[in-house]
């Protein structure tokens, strides 16, 4: 009888040391210094599972998305659940990681909260990861899955500079979990998973997808696209929701050729609504119901500059289209292997205050003749974040001389064949602190004298006065040669795609200059831009395509 109540007993402390349950808090460092504006990580450990979270998700108190990642023992198989936002919960597993993974042992050791500890060390990433972990409690699991294997991790050091380290360990009775997991929740693949979770930490505005921009008497508009200029123009409605200070603004598009062979000018643009008349209604009733520009040389430009009853398009982003990529990839070269399609991706936060709460025509044309033409994908995204580079909150279009209407009779930009350039005036009816002009240009004239191959000093003058001079020029373009398969081949051994130019290259955005233009009082002022632009050879002409915007804080 007293063997067999020894036996029972032996079993009750065998089955409290299974379901003994560790609690080990967490703090992080930087440099040696405690990260302050970080929750403590925190760690619920026994034989069967860990999990790994932080105390803002134990309070429920932490923003979302968020995750909690779950360690099966001693399969080590990984769970992790990520919530996308209440009620929205996605899961999947991973049974490879923690068996991939390879520690050098060391003899080194040292105390963390009274236990011995020991080191092991493995890379990842060109990132040496120093773990330190006991074997004192016989039990396994840590702040990562990093060192699943070696014992409970009680500190982890990366690149001697950044650490996670236990700040206290207790034994509880339960954990919390039950209250934090809980509802329906929808596993996928781990691909998926990091997809999904990537995405829920931004705001994504969907303008197009794999729509084609072509020249064609059959382009039509339809309930959800509308087309202009025999469809080398697509326009969609967007609802911006309030983006607030500390958060970025992205545009991406991808490209590829759906027939057309050459490099042709791109823009995304977005049309203010402001004064009484837009873009949009030159779209809608003819290029020559805009405001029209003159400098003496006799030709007239319409829409190309603000006045008091219209503003013209505001510029997102320029890209310029590669030969053909894609469609003309069956072009063989040896070494050659060409990329598929063109991706476009630009920081546009500063025009955060022309956006936020608005609901706004989004733009995208390509000028091109091809019935083909080419496919784009357009959106927008919005991120939270710490950095605020741009503090403006005004924005002011200024002049756009892209002709985006082309197709619909706009004509090109060669307003800079005379003296006068190109003269905006405006009217500020407060204050511009810190103003900055949003510069974005690009010369064009493709033969050998044209001014897409010539260096051409852009001078900008404030009230008169030079404020800013510069050459733009790219001399990076065949960086960009696995674009191009379409590009034209010349003896001398170079691809047309090479060739340097007036600060563009096939199959890139040009970055807009930003120009500080200094404290800005009330009242009527001027910008003019002054460029050489080169003479015309027979039916060869030069054209340069400016757009700018006034930033700054009122």
């Amino acid at each position: 009888m007293y063997k067999r109540m020894v036996f029972i007993f032996l079993i009750f402390l065998s089955y409290l040391g299974y379901a003994q349950i560790y609690e080990i808090q967490y703090t992080s460092s930087s440099n040696g210094k405690t990260l302050t504006d970080q929750s403590p990580a925190l760690v619920w450990v026994n034989e069967k599972e860990n999990f790994i979270l932080n105390n803002k998700i134990r309070e429920q108190k932490n923003d979302y998305p968020f995750e909690i990642t779950k360690i099966e023992k001693p399969s080590n198989t990984i769970i992790s659940y990520g919530f996308l936002k209440p009620g929205e919960i996605i899961s999947t597993s991973d049974t490879e990681s923690v068996g991939k993974q390879n520690f050098e042992s060391t003899n080194e050791t040292k105390k963390i909260l009274g236990y011995n500890c020991k080191k092991a060390v493995t890379k990842i990433n060109s990132n040496t990861i120093e773990v330190w972990y006991t074997n004192d409690l016989k039990i396994k699991g840590g702040p990562s899955s990093l060192g699943q294997n070696l014992g409970l991790v009680l500190e982890i050091e990366r690149n001697k500079n950044s650490a996670t380290t236990a700040s206290s360990i207790k034994k509880v009775k339960k954990t919390d979990i039950e209250n934090i997991i809980k509802g329906s929740v929808n596993t996928t693949d781990l691909l998926g998973y990091r997809d999904l979770l990537w995405k829920s930490r931004f705001t994504t505005l969907k303008v197009f997808e794999n729509e084609t921009i072509n020249f064609s008497d059959e382009s039509k508009s339809d309930e959800k696209i509308k087309r202009f200029a025999n469809g080398t123009i697509i326009l969609k409605k967007i609802k911006f929701p309030k983006i607030s200070e500390g958060e970025n603004i992205f545009v991406e598009l991808r490209q590829q050729s759906n027939g057309d062979a050459y490099d042709r000018t791109g823009t995304v643009f977005v049309i203010p609504q402001e004064k009484a008349q837009s873009f949009f209604d030159g779209l809608e009733k003819g290029v020559k119901t805009f405001p029209v520009y003159e400098n003496g040389n006799g030709k007239q430009y319409y829409g190309v500059i603000s006045t008091d009853n219209y503003n013209p398009a505001i510029e997102m982003m320029r890209f310029f289209t590669a030969f053909g990529i894609q469609k003309f990839n069956h072009i063989q070269f040896k070494g050659k292997d060409w990329q598929t399609i063109s991706p476009y991706r630009q920081d546009i936060t500063e025009l955060k205050p022309a956006l936020s709460e608005k609901e706004l025509w989004v733009g995208t044309f390509i000028g091109n003749y091809d019935k083909g033409g080419h496919k784009v994908s357009l959106e927008i995204t919005i991120h939270k974040s710490d950095q605020t580079v741009y503090k403006n909150n005004t924005v002011i279009p200024l002049f756009n001389t892209l002709n985006i209407m082309e197709m619909a009779g706009q004509d090109y930009a060669t307003m800079f064949n005379n003296d006068k350039g190109l003269l905006v005036e405006f009217t500020l009816k407060k204050d511009l602190k810190n103003a900055q002009l949003r510069y974005t240009t690009t010369g064009h004239g493709g033969w050998e004298n044209g001014d897409e191959f010539m260096p051409k000093a852009n001078s900008v003058f404030l009230d008169g006065k030079l404020s800013f001079s510069f050459v733009p020029w790219r001399s990076d373009c065949g960086s960009y040669r696995l674009y191009n398969p379409a590009s034209g081949n010349f003896p001398d051994g170079l691809s047309s795609s090479d060739l340097s130019r007036s600060n563009w290259c096939p199959g890139t955005v040009t970055n807009p200059d930003f120009i500080s233009l200094g404290d800005l009082k009330a009242g009527k002022h001027t910008i003019q831009i002054k460029i050489p632009q080169g003479a015309p050879e027979g039916t060869s002409f030069s054209a340069w395509n400016v757009s700018g915007v006034l930033l700054g804080s009122e």
